[in-house]
């Protein structure tokens, strides 16, 4: 058997009401097959995925682990890749028709690129849809400020299923710390986007499904998986750092990489746990500066107003109050109307009702 062009690493972990679907689409792309090979990495689901997974042999190959995370699934999955290329899809989401076809496309028309991401379409448990792309195409690497800037606004768009890379580049990038039970994908992103040229295309090649299980985008106040969520994300920082400065890169780059995951950190501790005051105000200008370096005067000034309860609240009701105003109807009409959030103007949101 020729060796496959493009390996597709499906990872999954309880998915029985959404693994079909996901395999159907990876299956069904309009690449050809002869130049492809379907992994389904299962991480010790305890629900019927492994038996819907199987159903779809020998056209995939199984591999099935104990339950460890998203970083095991990788370690797993990724060494056990045939194709030149490799591309991800978490097991409750699902790929556009010519998902591969428009990566592939790609890499043939910029041989130097190492990497390709792009949009998505995010859906709603209650049927709406809202596409998520950039405006136009970028093309950088993150081992210069100039790069790295342009990747910690860009890099969701780098995500599991986002993501297909060169082979030899991401095993060199092995093994993923398993601490990394989520997120593991801005491991091995990050640590690629530094290592080679990265292409984003404008358009969205997948589906990205919200529900209730979601291991990163949580749509509850489960403390548990925000605890984990804390952690996971303060050793991703920690693990990054010590990677990128083993790789020479500059200290303003690495600042420039990590300091939003770990202000994403210190902001869930102290929603979690407490903590001194000047420690809320540090992370929300940190958040601020880095999702909106284009706010108007008008609108750094509301934000550094709103910020001044922050200096003397404990940061638990600082941020009890501030979820308690944010879902306040009049106060959302109120900033729409006269000092809207700063939107980014790099990224097209639009949304439909159909499913």
């Amino acid at each position: 058997m020729p060796k496959p062009t493009v390996t597709a690493i499906v990872d999954t972990y309880n998915h029985e009401r959404f693994i079909e679907e996901a395999i159907v689409s990876v299956l069904e792309q309009d690449y050809p097959s002869s130049e492809m090979e379907v992994i389904v990495v299962d991480d010790g689901s305890t629900d019927r995925t492994p038996k819907i997974a199987r159903k779809f042999e020998p056209r995939v190959r199984f591999i099935r682990k104990p339950n460890g995370g998203q970083a095991s699934a990788f370690n797993a999955g990724i060494p056990e890749a045939m194709g030149e290329f490799i591309a991800f899809l978490d097991g409750d989401d699902w790929w556009m028709r010519n998902k591969l076809t428009r990566a592939l496309e790609t890499f043939a028309k910029e041989p130097e690129l190492g990497f390709v991401g792009h949009g998505d379409i995010v859906v709603y448990p209650d049927g709406r849809q809202q596409l998520h792309v950039l405006r136009e195409s970028v093309r950088f690497q993150a081992n210069t400020l100039e790069g790295a800037l342009l990747f910690r606004r860009r890099g969701a768009f780098m995500g599991t299923c986002r993501m297909t890379v060169r082979s030899e580049i991401l095993k060199s990038l092995l093994p993923v710390p398993e601490s990394l039970t989520i997120q593991a994908d801005e491991y091995l992103f990050t640590l690629a986007a530094t290592a080679c040229h990265v292409r984003i295309l404008a358009e969205p090649l997948f589906y990205y499904r919200i529900h209730d299980s979601n291991a990163f985008q949580m749509r509850s106040n489960d403390s548990q998986r925000l605890r984990r969520k804390q952690q996971v994300l303060a050793d991703l920082a920690r693990c990054l750092e010590q990677q990128l400065a083993a790789r020479g890169l500059k200290d303003g780059v690495i600042r420039m990489i990590t300091e939003r995951m770990q202000a994403d950190a210190i902001q869930l501790r102290l929603i979690l746990d407490g903590g001194h005051p000047w420690e809320t105000v540090q992370a929300e200008r940190t958040l601020y500066e880095v999702l909106h370096p284009e706010a108007t005067a008008w609108q750094r000034a509301f934000k550094a107003l709103s910020l001044v309860p922050a200096y003397v609240m404990p940061p638990r009701l600082f941020y009890k109050a501030k979820q308690r105003l944010a879902s306040s109807p009049l106060y959302l009409r109120a900033r729409k109307r006269w000092l809207p959030i700063p939107e980014m103007p790099h990224l097209q949101k639009d949304w439909s009702s159909t499913p």
